[in-house]
């Protein structure tokens, strides 16, 4: 058997192959691409006659490089770049760093601990489809609330009616009107037929009159003003970030679609639909994030260390803590605390849950928190046993009367 560390740039991979006994056989510098893929196949079959005698060591999990690695039949390890960090400590105090170092430490690393770390997961081209929309819809809703968030700061500099007349400024009434009128003499001279008539392109049928009479009203209130010049400046900046903040609306509702598509096809869809809170769009977010490899995560326990919800004991002699996780897939984390707010109102026995560990005393993030814990090990079951969400069955080992009571 031997041991690869393979420490990856943009460009080019530094590789360092190693034996039982940790003794160096090879060490090189390949491009990245389909050159340097072949050469580390050409090094690697000079030491082993096996795919499965190959171990190799990477700081990634994902990219053209690693499915090669995975579809050569190695046994591929995605090693957290803060494990090899710590991993460094052990045997460096000086805190030298480089590149060829690196991939020694992680042929090291595979080849003496790697029963503490993962092999890369085996999820179905499906599930990795999942993840790739899934993240994609989620970065342009981040990138939209930027947009937004810088689109507020700048109103508030020059057009405080227009923060009066509209509260979500991503919504296609705000953007509709303000494409119309990116400065307070513009909106001063909308009449109330031409924001009816924005209103009604961009969609609006209902409350059609009442809506455009609020903007109007707003926008013809007595405010502050800055100067005709920097008006004119900050309207140039408000018609280029609607225009980009309508676009990215466009953009993520055809992601939406492609994702709901992908989502509603997945063997397991119909497992993470039954479960309280989970929609298609958050649903898919939570399975793309866990991948759909049955043999990923042997407990519960396990699903839900990865998922940041099971809290994190330190206890060191007579001192112990039990203290949230920090270092967690920030997607997936972001996903299930989500899907705990929405179970709230769906399912009695994650009500009944919240509700006792608010009276405990928990802020109500903590208790999301835990709730989502729950809910997560919920999930591993009915996917271990291939079976549909069961309230009763969920929630039959806690008091049932206060599920009574909360029902």
């Amino acid at each position: 058997m031997i041991f690869v560390g393979d420490d990856w740039a943009e460009d080019h991979h530094d590789i360092h192959v190693m034996d039982a006994d940790g003794k160096k056989l090879a060490s090189k510098r390949l491009p990245e691409g389909m050159a340097g893929i072949r050469t580390l196949h050409e090094i690697v079959a000079r030491h082993a006659p096996e795919p499965d005698d190959v171990v190799i060591g990477i700081e990634t999990d994902r990219g053209l490089w690693v499915n090669a690695l995975v579809a050569a039949d190695y046994q591929v390890y995605a090693v957290n770049p803060l494990a090899a960090a710590r991993y460094r400590d052990r045997h460096h105090v000086s805190g030298a760093k480089s590149d060829t170092g690196d991939a020694k430490l992680l042929a090291d690393l595979v080849r003496t601990d790697r029963h503490n770390h993962r092999p890369i997961a085996g999820d179905t081209p499906d599930a990795e489809a999942i993840k790739v929309l899934a993240r994609g819809h989620k970065s342009l809703i981040w990138s939209r609330t930027r947009q937004t968030n810088a689109l507020r700061s700048a109103l508030r500099e020059y057009y405080p009616a227009a923060l009066v007349a509209f509260d979500d400024l991503d919504h296609r009434d705000a953007l509709a009107v303000l494409a119309r009128a990116a400065s307070p003499a513009e909106g001063a001279r909308l009449s109330l037929a031409q924001i009816k008539s924005a209103l009604k392109r961009v969609g609006r049928q209902r409350y059609l009159e009442s809506r455009a009479q609020q903007i109007y009203t707003a926008l013809h209130s007595e405010q502050l003003t800055a100067t005709d010049r920097v008006s004119a400046a900050f309207a140039a900046t408000t018609r280029a970030a609607v225009a980009i903040i309508t676009e990215t609306n466009h953009q993520i509702a055809d992601l939406e679609a492609e994702l709901t598509t992908h989502f509603k096809t997945h063997p397991d869809a119909d497992i993470y639909l039954s479960l309280p809170g989970l929609g298609v769009i958050l649903g898919a977010r939570v399975l793309g994030e866990f991948g759909d490899d049955p043999t990923r995560y042997t407990t519960a326990k396990c699903r839900k260390n990865y998922a940041g919800t099971s809290p994190l004991t330190i206890a060191s002699g007579k001192k112990r803590a039990v203290l949230a996780r920090h270092i967690r897939n920030r997607r997936l984390y972001d996903a299930v605390d989500a899907w705990a707010f929405a179970a709230i109102t769906k399912s009695p026995g994650a009500r009944a849950l919240y509700d006792q560990r608010r009276a405990a005393g928990d802020l109500h993030h903590q208790a999301l928190r835990a709730l989502g814990n729950r809910l997560v090990g919920i999930l591993h079951g009915c996917l271990r046993h291939h079976l549909p969400y069961d309230e009763h069955i969920a929630w039959a080992h806690r008091d049932t009367t206060a599920i009574r009571e909360a029902a």
